[in-house]
């Protein structure tokens, strides 16, 4: 009797305040590596997003279109670990564009393993394209007026200006 083969679930967390380019290809390459992967977006009500949670939901499935038929997005709040075993994952996928970015998810990678061991953190280095491209960078960017195409897809561009525009009238 042959045995099934395990399907690998994997949780690609963040806050996805916007998406960026950094975040796609993070994704594509994690839905090649994963049977099935969810891209999680974090509610943090500490943090002050530019973009609701469901907007942030709404930008991640229109920019992911039907591209990815393994990728899915949600969103939780908590524990990152009982999140992800929640959804059946044994992996979390992280982004890592530098040193830096390095010491900061291994001391979460660390907890994360001693809250749920059986769930193995997985970090990917950035592309070199994207490897300086952070949400935070991109939000201070565009606010100061800088070009921000190629660094975010052109409708999250577009809903960043809706958005300052909205800020602007208020």
């Amino acid at each position: 009797m042959s045995q099934q083969p395990t399907r690998i679930v994997a949780v690609y967390p963040g806050s996805f305040d916007p998406i960026t380019y950094g975040h796609l290809d993070l994704i594509a390459r994690g839905a090649r590596l994963f049977d099935s992967l969810v891209v999680a977006i974090l509610r943090n009500e500490h943090k002050k997003p530019l973009f609701s949670v469901s907007e942030r939901i709404g930008m991640l499935r229109e920019v992911l279109g039907d591209e990815y038929p393994n990728v899915t997005v949600d969103s939780f709040d908590g524990l990152l670990v009982d999140f992800a075993d929640k959804c059946g994952a044994t992996v979390i996928l992280r982004g890592i564009r530098a040193i830096s970015d390095y010491e900061y998810e291994l001391q979460m990678a660390l907890m994360n393993r001693r809250l749920h061991p059986a769930i193995e953190t997985v970090f990917l280095m950035a592309g070199e394209a994207y490897s300086f491209v952070s949400s935070r960078l991109v939000k201070e960017v565009f606010s100061l007026g800088g070009n921000i195409s190629g660094l975010v897809p052109p409708s999250v561009e577009t809903r960043l200006r809706e958005v300052s525009g909205r800020t602007a009238k208020a």
